[in-house]
């Protein structure tokens, strides 16, 4: 058994690339990389084939994870067949998703935040935009969110 994780945010160079990132470690440290696949993806195809932002991989690589085999790709319509979660940073590209995601599979179509349900927010801002300070607060946030999705996931799934 395998279970698939993706997490989308615009470009793919930011939030969903240190979402990969941070719960690969983590999915590491449980000892579930075998039966945990993990990707990230954008809704728009403005940064295909490219690296994470540099500010995004400092402050991951800050805080011991390595974003640096991460290449940008766009979302494709299987990926709503081939993972179990599609995790959006935000509301837009949750509304991106939910356009061509497949009835059938929205429930599979989440906010991520949505596994952390003690913050006071539901999206992952883009801190593109602006300055160290939000490449920090967006690791913050998505560190909290792994620990929910991971006990999720364990406790759907029995592992």
């Amino acid at each position: 058994m395998t279970i698939s994780v993706l997490f989308v945010c615009m470009g793919n160079i930011c939030r969903s690339p240190t979402a990969q990132g941070v719960f690969e470690r983590l999915v590491e440290q449980h000892k579930l990389a075998d039966v945990i696949e993990i990707d990230s993806a954008g809704t728009h195809a403005y940064h295909i084939g490219d690296r994470p932002d540099e500010r995004a991989s400092a402050a991951a690589l800050q805080r011991g994870i390595d974003l640096s085999s991460q290449q940008a790709r766009r979302v494709s319509a299987d990926d709503f067949d081939r993972f179990d979660y599609v995790l959006a940073m935000d509301r837009d590209n949750y509304e991106i998703l939910a356009a061509s995601c497949p009835s059938e599979l929205r429930t599979r179509l989440r906010l991520f935040l949505e596994f952390a349900p003690d913050l006071l927010t539901r999206e992952v801002p883009d801190p593109y935009y602006g300055g160290p300070s939000g490449f920090e607060r967006v690791l913050d946030l998505i560190e909290e969110a792994s620990e929910g999705l991971l006990a999720n996931i364990r406790q759907q799934h029995g592992l």
